[in-house]
């Protein structure tokens, strides 16, 4: 099966935000979903793109919120083959706003370029490390993390699918971003996020203690469902 390919992607752009100022934020992931997203998928560098929304119930079950990110309540992310992209996505962000395509923002609380360290499967799943980012699921619980230990042993955890984790760079043009130091995870969940969360706070108060390395988020987050565009809300 590997001999058919591996994934090409090496590069994440996550884009951070706090909910609608005036509870717009339906209409906001309906536009987002509709139009602003799909058009993405003219840069031939992008392979895949993922909403999460942190609900009410997904902020009570975090495990760490520090003051920099305490206010995030959705999270984009693109996943790009190449740091290439970026150029090309800058551009076509700028030229949406000029057409005036862009006509509602949520207000923004930090923007990300990090490069691919590594991925895991959990073996029940069946599907491999490499396509797991593509595999239904119901949400993400999303580490933000001072230091590098390895985040392969939450894969163990039931409701956990699969792993993917990022190291900060410095961002390429025209992005001047510097998150060296930080490590963001993905983990790809297909048990109910609250409830995964509850299953993994115990693994990772042991995991931060024993390691000495910092969170600065855990939180578990819904997937957007298409259509049902106020299923899930902050």
């Amino acid at each position: 099966m590997l001999a058919a390919g591996t994934t090409d992607v090496t590069t994440v752009f996550v884009s951070m935000s706090a909910r609608s100022v005036d509870g717009r934020d339906a209409d906001y992931i309906e536009w987002h979903s509709l139009d602003h997203r799909p058009e993405q998928y003219r840069l031939p560098g992008l392979r895949n793109s993922q909403r999460l929304v942190s609900t009410p119930a997904c902020r009570a079950a975090r495990a760490a919120d520090g003051d920099r990110f305490t206010a995030v309540d959705h999270v984009m992310s693109y996943f790009f083959a190449g740091d290439a992209a970026l150029g090309p996505f800058a551009a076509l962000g700028a030229a949406l706003r000029l057409g005036g395509r862009m006509p509602l923002r949520l207000p923004s609380v930090e923007l990300a370029v990090l490069d691919l360290a590594g991925m895991v499967a959990a073996p029940r799943v069946v599907a491999g490390a490499d396509v797991v980012p593509w595999r239904p699921g119901s949400g993400v619980y999303l580490l933000v993390e001072q230091g590098a230990v390895t985040p392969a042993p939450l894969v163990g955890t039931p409701g956990v699918a699969g792993a993917w984790w990022f190291d900060g760079c410095e961002g390429p043009a025209p992005f001047d971003t510097d998150h060296r130091g930080l490590r963001l995870t993905f983990l790809f969940l297909d048990g109910d996020p609250v409830e995964v969360a509850e299953r993994l706070r115990d693994p990772l108060e042991r995991r931060w203690t024993e390691s000495g390395e910092r969170a600065l988020l855990a939180a578990p987050f819904q997937t957007v469902v298409p259509s049902e565009w106020d299923r899930h809300l902050p």
